[in-house]
């Protein structure tokens, strides 16, 4: 076939039937995409590339810079390189020398890190890559993790497979980016919406429900992160290989087929012919070969260079020869499957959500569990990015028991639910409702109620002898004197369900407590519209450090994840403005600190899923200030993530639908954050000294969460904080330096309010 230039032969790749052991009137074919001019990823670079252009994302000879540790870098090379454009490729010591060699050759800059990054080689090329977008001016990063056009280059291979064969039943690929996979099964689902979808992944990847384990060895399947190319809704069933399963494939595919490949290709080869095995007569299968061996002869193919007759999978009994059925979410170690049924995926309901990211990201991670989320909400506009989640909503009034329980009962239409969760605090009690009317494994709803009233809170807790500051319920302005004196001043005036330090004022005499009682009472709704309690607190103010315990009940037992320090504003308000995790304690402090929230929780009868409770350390030890049923505000589990590889958000679909936890840390490093704050009251015109602030070496991300332009004052509650800074590093003074570096280069400007 005639192409006019090296970028137009990308595709057209061979499609090739296979010689495995299958029933009468099975087919097994191979698509060879290892056949394009350098692999598979040919076909996304050309479509990547292509597309910026035209768009104008890519201007004429500007740098392309992006991270890769093999195919999409040759193919960035292939392309970018043949249409003028300089290109920087971001990789790893595992790359090989061949590899390394093309890249070269082909005229490209190669940048390799020199050690992991807090979630493996992954985050260490992205830092690595952000700072050299910083310093190459109108560079383009294709992101091929998170492109849109990265599966849409696989449309093209769907169409060779249908051309040459017509129909397709099953199709098997491996997963890295998810653009091969996904890009394909899309695009064959229109046509054939019986096709059973088959993901191969790397034992030790996160991809599919499993720990990280960043030291594998496979390479081009598998992340350490979640790419938003990976559409877990078309995937039916997923297997994990070991190393040494795939690297044995790989020889056996070479030995048996005379195709020398990939770990990669091995691992769907040894797949592909598992299910040839056993499907039914007149079945079609097709297994996508993404690369050649070539990268490989001193790794996968190093044990077989000897001619004696004794192989490298002779020596290796503990290669799998059948896959181990699992449940999606068991931890695995050798060849194992998982069916996640798409069509009939088990239910997670949702009721309402919180209003930032993670609430949104919720919902992405209950797909990625292999669960189809269902949000129910009084008003769908209230979630920023709801729609670009796929989520099915459901309106209806959520705070009536009897119109959730029926919209729900709809909803699920007979099919199985899983469980039901929320990531908003004031609907904790409802979510946990609606668990009771399904007869689905839940809280106890008067747990709950026990842990969002925080009066009913204080008269448990006091009930078990678990150390708290004295308090007074207030119903009426008239009430207040004698609840100063019960309690002593200076004292603390709280609503008892409000969240996010709403509200919450220190007082140092009666006259101001007494104003703020009756600012309180005056409230009927709360910022939800839910009608206010009509109580207010009266607490004595205890003096000690602020932190706070973040637990999760797994096995029958509240394990302390660790302990977290915050840093809270000046008096009179108590608004948390740093976090450091773990908190710098003596073993024992962390231990009786860990203890008191065990207790707490034991006292108003959580026995599930995440709690996050409030403490002071005081003269005579630890006293609770909150119990909070749900996982910590304050973007406290994005320090966790990082400084321990616990994903907590994760942990808590997990709890909620009934799958395996993983509550075991995989390192020991320190995480803190810094909350940008304004310093008067006015309009916010800019947050200078990002870009700077974000280069400091530390530092994982800056984030502006206040819109230009919004009005500002200093910080009274958690919703006048404009952004943040979150930095990681290997203990407390290297993240403090880091987030003080960052701190010192940014600038928080306010202008007047204009009249």
């Amino acid at each position: 076939m005639r192409h006019e230039s090296i970028v137009e032969a990308i595709g057209h790749t061979p499609l090739v039937r296979l010689r495995v052991p299958a029933p009468e009137g099975v087919e097994v074919y191979a698509k060879l995409e290892l056949a394009n001019n350098f692999a598979m990823k040919d076909r996304v670079a050309r479509q990547v590339v292509t597309e910026a252009r035209r768009s104008g994302a890519l201007k004429p000879g500007a740098p392309i810079v992006e991270s890769s540790s093999g195919t999409m870098a040759l193919g960035l090379a292939l392309v970018g390189t043949h249409l003028g454009h300089p290109v920087h490729i971001v990789t790893d010591p595992r790359i090989d020398p061949i590899t390394l060699a093309k890249l070269r050759t082909l005229g490209c800059e190669v940048h390799v890190v020199s050690a992991m990054g807090d979630q493996g080689w992954q985050s260490a090329r992205l830092d690595l890559l952000a700072e050299l977008m910083a310093g190459l001016p109108g560079a383009f990063w294709p992101q091929q993790y998170s492109n849109p056009q990265n599966p849409a280059a696989y449309r093209g291979l769907a169409e060779e497979l249908v051309a040459d064969l017509g129909t397709v039943d099953v199709v098997v690929g491996s997963v890295g980016s998810g653009g091969s996979l996904c890009g394909t099964s899309r695009a064959l689902l229109e046509r054939f919406p019986e096709l059973k979808v088959v993901g191969v992944d790397a034992v030790g990847s996160v991809l599919f429900g499993q720990p990280d384990v960043p030291t594998r060895r496979q390479s081009g399947l598998g992340n350490s992160l979640y790419p938003d190319n990976v559409d877990y809704r078309l995937i039916d069933e997923v297997h994990w290989l070991s190393d040494d399963e795939a690297f044995a494939a790989t020889r056996a595919l070479a030995r048996e087929q005379k195709i020398f490949a990939g770990n990669t290709s091995g691992s769907v080869y040894r797949v592909l012919t598992h299910l040839a095995a056993n499907a039914a007569p007149g079945t079609r299968l097709v297994g996508i070969m993404p690369d050649r061996g070539d990268r490989y002869v001193d790794t996968v193919y190093a044990a077989d260079a000897s001619t004696t007759a004794v192989t490298a999978d002779a020596v290796r009994p503990a290669v799998a020869t059948e896959p181990a059925p699992v449940r999606y979410g068991e931890p695995v170690h050798s060849w194992s499957y998982a069916e996640i049924s798409r069509r009939e995926r088990p239910l997670l309901l949702f009721v309402e959500s919180n209003t930032t990211g993670t609430g949104m990201l919720a919902l992405t991670t209950a797909v990625r569990l292999g669960l189809e989320p269902v949000l129910f909400v009084v008003d769908p506009a209230r979630y920023q990015g709801l729609a670009e989640t796929g989520c099915r909503v459901v309106v209806c009034d959520t705070d009536d028991p009897q119109a959730l329980r029926k919209a729900a009962e709809e909803a699920a239409g007979g099919r199985e639910v899983a469980g039901v969760t929320t990531t908003s605090e004031y609907y904790l009690v409802q979510a946990a409702a609606l668990a009771e009317g399904l007869g689905v494994a839940a809280n106890p709803a008067s747990a709950l109620a026990a842990c969002r009233d925080k009066s009913a809170t204080r008269r448990t807790l006091l009930a078990h002898g678990v150390r708290q500051p004295r308090f007074a319920e207030v119903r009426d302005p008239a009430e207040v004197e004698a609840a100063v004196a019960a309690v002593g001043l200076p004292c603390v005036v709280k609503p008892v369900d409000e969240s996010g330090s709403h509200e919450v004022l220190w007082c140092e005499d009666v006259a101001t407590a007494t104003g703020q009682v009756r600012k309180l009472l005056a409230v009927t709704r709360n910022v939800r519209g839910q009608a206010s309690a009509g109580t207010v607190l009266v607490e004595e103010f205890l003096t000690g450090p602020e932190f706070s315990a973040e637990m999760f009940w797994a096995d029958g037992e509240a394990v302390c994840v660790g302990i977290t320090q915050r840093t809270v504003s000046e008096l009179p308000y108590f608004v948390e403005t740093g976090h450091l995790f773990p908190a710098v304690l003596p073993a024992g402090t962390a231990a009786a600190m860990a203890d008191t929230a065990r207790r707490s929780l034991e006292a108003v009868g959580l026995n599930r899923g995440p709690a996050h409770v409030e403490l002071r350390l005081t003269a005579d030890g630890p006293a609770v200030i909150e119990i909070n049923a749900r996982l910590a505000g304050g973007m406290i589990p994005e320090l966790i993530r990082p400084a321990t590889g616990i994903d907590l958000l994760d942990q808590q679909i997990r709890a909620a639908a009934g799958l395996p936890l993983n509550l075991a840390p995989e390192r020991e490093r320190s995480a803190g954050i810094r909350f940008l704050t304004a310093a008067g009251a006015g309009r916010l015109a800019a947050v200078e000294g990002v870009e700077r602030a974000a280069a400091v070496a530390g530092v994982d991300r800056v984030t502006v969460t206040a819109a230009v332009g919004r009005s500002v004052r200093p910080v009274r509650e958690a919703y006048d904080r404009l952004g943040h800074v979150i930095a990681v590093g290997d203990g407390p003074e290297e993240v403090g330096a880091a987030l003080d570096a960052a701190l010192a280069e940014l600038a928080v400007v306010v202008e007047p309010e204009q009249q």
